[in-house]
């Protein structure tokens, strides 16, 4: 009997705040005929593990960056140190490290690979992650690929040795493939595709039309993304000031995470909420559930992300599956993404002023807030539905073969 196609997952500090797009695609990848067997290198912070499926995702999850001396050992001694000769002459003491940190975690890879006759790995994520997959393969594991989720400069050293005999690599924009082809070169796999990630379009959806924000107000704004001041959450917060002194009646929700679980840049969110006068008018939820998320989009008026640099943005996706207008930033990969004037509006980074009149002016055109609303959703229905990510990595995995 034909057993089915085992592609493993690995996923750095899986489940992490947003990591509901990789469940999503796990999903989907099931509903084709394929056994996935999850790996993360470590758990997130507890402040970041929010949704209700959770504790299914670690429970299913082998976390490869428990400490194994022996594995460590083993590792070591069967790191490719011919092939990295090269890598290491570029990068030095930085490739060291992350070896020394992911060698036996490449090990117990390989090991539990053949124990579960796992065909191959693909790697969500060109950091570590990446490294313990390429460096599995060259022990004697089964083939791999990876996806890139963001600029190179995010994901370390050794890009080149991740790269190069991976059997095939997605990337999330056009932007990010002219940035790798420019650095990485000839190391780039022959196969590469553009495929981001996506929504669950029947999850993600309303049952009720979208109502724009009444005359009288009040304005609900919602907000989602992790708490660093790359997200320009900041900023969001300066334009809601800006309105409420203009006599607008604006509530701002932001919903996310730091990556200390609430201790390092929520604080100074918070500061700078109480500075503005805003306690009564933004609140900061920390990481919530998908359900709450859904249920946050269904009750907003207007989605907005004002991020200094966004890959793509998967937060936007789930605004625009839910048929709510959004205003993002024309940074990174966004402009892939939203259209302006005609599945969003888009306004230049670190511009409260230009936040505010966006969200202005989207309040006080129902139509055009209606109009965008359902442009968005038709493009996230036709081109980024969670299935497609799936579909390719099927496909291309096969085609490997």
């Amino acid at each position: 009997m034909k057993r089915n196609l085992k592609i493993g997952y690995l996923i750095p500090q899986f489940p992490g705040q947003t990591h509901i797009f990789f469940w999503r695609e796990i999903a989907a990848l099931e509903a084709l005929g394929i056994d996935v067997p999850l790996f993360s290198t470590r758990l997130p912070p507890p402040g970041l593990i929010s949704h209700n499926w959770s504790k299914d995702a670690i429970e299913r999850t082998e976390y490869l960056g428990k400490i194994d001396p022996a594995a460590i050992l083993q590792g070591l001694l069967t790191l490719p140190f011919s092939e990295l000769r090269k890598d290491l002459a570029k990068e030095g003491r930085a490739l060291v490290k992350d070896l020394l940190i992911s060698a036996g975690a490449a090990r117990k890879l390989v090991k539990a690979c053949k124990t579960q006759a796992i065909d191959h790995i693909h790697a969500h994520s060109c950091g570590r992650a990446a490294l313990i997959a390429a460096l599995a393969y060259r022990m004697g594991g089964p083939s791999y690929s990876v996806t890139l989720h963001g600029p190179l400069s995010d994901y370390g050293p050794g890009q080149g040795f991740k790269w190069r005999k991976a059997a095939f690599a997605t990337v999330i924009t056009k932007k990010l493939l002219g940035e790798i082809e420019a650095q990485i070169g000839d190391d780039l796999p022959a196969r590469i595709e553009i495929r981001p990630m996506g929504v669950d379009t029947d999850v993600m959806t309303r049952a009720e039309p979208y109502q724009p924000a009444p005359a009288d107000g009040p304005i609900r704004v919602f907000a989602c993304g992790r708490l660093n001041i790359v997200k320009g959450h900041q900023d969001l917060l300066a334009a809601i000031r800006i309105l409420r002194d203009q006599g607008l009646d604006v509530r701002l929700d932001i919903a996310g995470e730091d990556d200390d679980g609430g201790n390092g840049y929520h604080r100074v969110l918070a500061a700078t909420v109480q500075e503005l006068g805003l306690s009564d008018h933004a609140q900061l939820l920390g990481a919530i559930s998908a359900q709450e998320v859904h249920a946050r989009l269904l009750n907003a008026h207007i989605f907005v992300l004002a991020s200094w640099h966004e890959p793509l943005g998967v937060a936007y996706m789930e605004a625009m599956s839910c048929s709510v207008p959004v205003i993002g930033t024309d940074a990174g990969g966004v402009p892939e993404l939203i259209t302006h004037g005609k599945t969003g509006v888009l306004v230049s980074p670190k511009s409260p002023e230009l936040l505010a009149a966006a969200i202005r002016n989207l309040a006080n055109d129902p139509a055009l807030a209606t109009q965008l609303g359902q442009a968005g959703r038709d493009l996230i229905v036709r081109e980024y539905r969670a299935g497609l990510g799936a579909e390719t990595i099927h496909r291309m995995v096969l085609e490997t073969r």
